[in-house]
Formats: structure tokens, C-alpha cells, sequence
């Protein structure tokens, strides 16, 4: 009996150590936002290493959006789209960097790609009217797709200012 115990008693010993190993890193670049160069780096080798890597694409486009080198970003953001491109976030996203960098009708592409692909996305009607109106002067077109933000989310932190916006569009102001 006492040797039937001390089997027991080892087996267990032995089954609980090999549960301690240490976890793995869910992912090999930074969380949260870039603070360097050097999450940069880290990102773009990250990419390198695994360019099917949907995540690690995005997080290097956001990284060059918030940076505002936008024509990096907007790599980045293609090379996201080629592994999932109905990413609605990544397309207005990349729209907006489209605007930025001085390309307003690709920006309007994006844009419009996005909401395809889900009409009910609020950011992406917003982003067109602002391009619609301010770099296009397509009015008509700015007022609908703001009014469009308004009826999907009528209660938005931001309904007061759109309201307003939309009144100067149409007094011409």
C-alpha cells in the first residue's frame, strides 16, 4: 500500500511540474500605442517575418497614420487589404490617409469601398461628406452622407456639430 501512495505521490509531483512552464507572448510587437522608432522597427521586421500577418500590418499602418507618414501607412494598410479586404476599419483608414496625403479622390474611393461593405458605418459616411464637401465641393453629396451619419446615430456625441455643419453647407456658408 505505502508503495502504491508513493507512485501516486510522484506521478503527481512530476504532472505538476511540467505544468509550470512559462507562457509565450501572444505577439512579438508592441501593445498599445508607438512610443519610438524603435517599435517602428520592431513592426516592420514583425511584417517582414510573417507578411500574412493581418495584425501586424495594420498596427504598422495605424502607427504610420499617427505619424503622419502617410504613404507608408497607406502600404501598410494595402498589404492588410490583400489578406482581408472586406476590413471596412483599414479602408477608411487608408482613405483618410489618402486625403491627407493630397488625394482626395482615392480617399473618395475608399471611402465608398467601406461603406459597400458595411452601409452603416458611421465614420465612413463622415469622412466622405468632409471630403465631399471640403476638397471635392461636391455639396449636395457632403450634406447627404452627413445627414446619412445622423440617421444611423442620431443620438452621437458629435449629432450637435454635424447638425450644424450641415446647416452652413446648405446656407451656402
Amino acid at each position: 500500500m505505502k508503495k502504491i501512495l508513493i507512485v501516486m505521490l510522484f506521478v503527481f509531483t512530476i504532472a505538476g511540474c511540467r505544468q509550470k512552464e512559462e507562457p509565450k507572448p501572444v505577439s512579438q510587437f508592441p501593445a498599445g500605442p508607438i512610443q519610438s522608432q524603435d517599435d517602428t522597427k520592431i513592426l516592420k521586421e514583425a511584417a517582414q517575418k510573417d507578411p500574412g500577418n493581418v495584425d501586424v500590418w495594420i498596427k504598422l499602418g495605424n502607427a504610420m497614420m499617427d505619424t503622419k507618414r502617410f504613404t507608408e501607412a497607406i502600404d501598410a494598410y494595402q498589404r492588410a487589404l490583400q489578406i482581408t479586404p472586406n476590413n471596412t476599419e483599414v479602408r477608411v483608414d487608408m482613405g483618410t490617409c489618402y486625403r491627407y496625403s493630397g488625394n482626395s479622390d482615392k480617399a473618395v474611393e475608399e471611402y465608398r469601398k467601406a461603406l459597400k461593405i458595411n452601409p452603416d458605418h458611421v465614420i465612413a459616411h463622415k469622412n466622405l461628406g468632409v471630403t465631399l464637401a471640403y476638397d471635392l465641393k461636391d455639396i449636395a453629396g457632403a450634406i447627404k452622407e452627413l445627414e446619412r451619419a445622423l440617421e444611423i446615430e442620431p443620438n452621437a456625441q458629435d449629432a450637435a456639430a454635424l447638425k450644424e455643419e450641415i446647416q452652413k453647407l446648405k446656407a451656402g456658408k
